[in-house]
């Protein structure tokens, strides 16, 4: 079993920037593909970023292309979501998540662990 916890979410202004953390404990983090999502209340969790066991492939939604950077640090088995230039419709619950083979890492269903979530919001 693999266990994840969120950290770092919190309220922020406009254009701020924030850094969210997923330690993960009884496997080796470099295992698995990891994703982060986010979800608003009464609305599907959608997916933000994900980075292959190796940090060799990262992937980004659109909507954070530019602005979000995924990184992760087997060492400590923690990965990183660094989100710059914050806006409004950033705000929602951010899930850290794990995967190991297959699937689309775009995908919900396609990853077998997750964390409880934790909440950013951005408003002036």
């Amino acid at each position: 079993q693999l266990h994840l916890v969120e950290s770092g979410g919190g309220w922020v202004r406009p254009g701020d920037s924030l850094t969210l953390s997923c330690t993960a404990s009884g496997r080796p983090l470099n295992m698995y593909t990891m994703g982060w999502f986010r979800q608003a209340p009464g609305k599907e969790r959608e997916f933000v970023s994900a980075i292959s066991g190796s940090s060799l492939s990262t992937y980004f939604a659109d909507s954070v292309k530019g602005r979000f950077t995924i990184s992760r640090d087997n060492a400590k088995n923690t990965v990183y979501l660094q989100m710059n230039s914050l806006k409004p419709e950033d705000t929602d619950v951010y899930y850290c998540a794990a995967k190991r083979y297959g699937g689309s890492h775009y995908a919900t269903d396609s990853y077998d662990y997750w964390g409880q979530g934790t909440q950013v919001t951005v408003s002036s």
